[in-house]
């Protein structure tokens, strides 16, 4: 079942407006893959884009949650994410095999763990991971970055949607 799509409040404080904000595109993001079967998930619609998938981009936002949220901003281990294989090029976007449901429900997982992460710690905390730039970033900052970066993939989510079979909507 799709999560609610609920703006934040008018007035909140600065966190229940930021995570309220990635909440609702997250909530797009399983919108935008309702009645989809597995063949549409990975039919590929764009010509210039063959890794443009419906599944290539839930897997996609998925994995770089982990990446912002576990690796970079906890320190944690990057193994396991595909985000980080050296050997094959946008290996987050070959969501192979996978069924658009265990992707959807790795994603909400993800999020749920993210969220955690949020829960946890002040805005104002900066990464921890050593090894990247990027890890020295703010909480805040991770988190209009990954704002950021689900929005902009709903609305290709909106464009493949309707290609793929004419449904079209934002909210």
């Amino acid at each position: 079942m799709t999560p609610p799509r609920v703006r934040p409040p008018l007035v909140a404080d600065e966190r229940t407006q930021l995570l309220g904000w990635l909440d609702l595109q997250r909530a797009l993001v399983r919108w935008k893959c309702e009645g989809l079967s597995d063949e549409q998930a990975r039919r590929a619609v764009l010509p210039g884009s063959p890794l443009m998938t419906v599944a290539g981009l839930v897997s996609h936002l998925r994995w770089t949650e982990h990446c912002w949220f576990e690796v970079l901003f906890l320190g944690g281990p990057s193994a396991g994410n595909p985000q980080f294989d050296a050997d094959v090029e946008d290996a987050d976007m070959r969501p192979d095999g996978v069924p658009l449901a265990r992707l959807l429900d790795e994603f909400d997982a993800q999020w749920a763990r993210s969220n955690e992460i949020v829960a946890a710690h002040s805005l104002d905390d900066t990464g921890r991971h050593p090894d990247f730039s990027a890890g020295g970033a703010s909480l805040r900052w991770v988190l209009l970055h990954v704002l950021e970066e689900t929005a902009r993939h709903v609305g290709h989510l909106d464009t493949i949607r309707e290609q793929l079979d004419g449904v079209t909507g934002y909210y």
